[in-house]
């Protein structure tokens, strides 16, 4: 039994289907299962993607630890996970002893950016995240901003700006946690409203 999984986060965290495993060393763990078939248990959830149909992580969800949530900075990062066949599983119970390890992320499209708040509380959601996936720092520009803002983590993949920006168009800096960075210029047009969302053309 085997699993590629990216974090997304329900009460702990959650996960979608990866590609390229890297090199990491196998971790041990247990797993069990809960809620529906349907994901329907995990929609939401603590790093706030929501629907996980129509955000692209779909059904192959987990919750992970308190640990590796690690405040909801893990959010959006992929885990490979098989069976520990060293273990006897204890179907019965509902524990399975599995083993993971951190794998690249490989997604489709451009980054995806959400933007929620009102005036002068920006919360962007950033899905769809390929690399790393998990982010570990987002920065904002507006169009009419001399300098780079850096945004703060308010909970899960949501990022917070507290500056006016209505009327401008948008740009971001998106910094994944094993150091690599993208920017996207003017992604979002200067006539958004709170509650839209966009694709950049930039991905990991």
């Amino acid at each position: 039994m085997e699993g590629l999984f990216a974090l997304s986060s329900f009460i702990l965290a959650s996960i979608f289907i990866s590609i390229d495993a890297t090199s990491v060393a196998w971790l041990q763990a247990h797993s069990t299962f809960y809620s529906g078939s349907d994901a329907s248990g995990t929609m939401g959830g603590a790093c706030g993607y929501g629907n996980l149909y129509t955000d692209g992580y779909g059904t192959n969800t987990a919750a992970l630890s308190t640990a590796l949530f690690n405040d909801g900075k893990s959010c959006g990062g992929c885990y490979q996970i098989v069976c520990d066949a060293t273990k006897v599983p204890q179907w019965c119970p509902g524990i399975v002893p599995v083993l993971y390890r951190k794998v690249e992320c490989k997604r489709s499209g451009g980054i995806r950016l959400t933007i929620n708040g009102r005036d002068y509380f920006e919360l962007v959601l950033i899905s769809n995240v390929g690399g790393a996936g998990d982010i570990s720092s987002v920065c904002i520009k507006g169009s009419r901003m001399s300098e780079w803002e850096t945004m703060s983590r308010n909970w899960g993949a949501n990022w917070q700006s507290l500056s006016y920006l209505n009327g401008q168009s948008l740009s971001f800096r998106i910094q994944t946690t094993n150091g690599k960075t993208h920017t996207a210029l003017n992604v979002i047009p200067s006539n958004w409203r709170f509650g839209q969302s966009f694709k950049t053309n930039v991905q990991f």
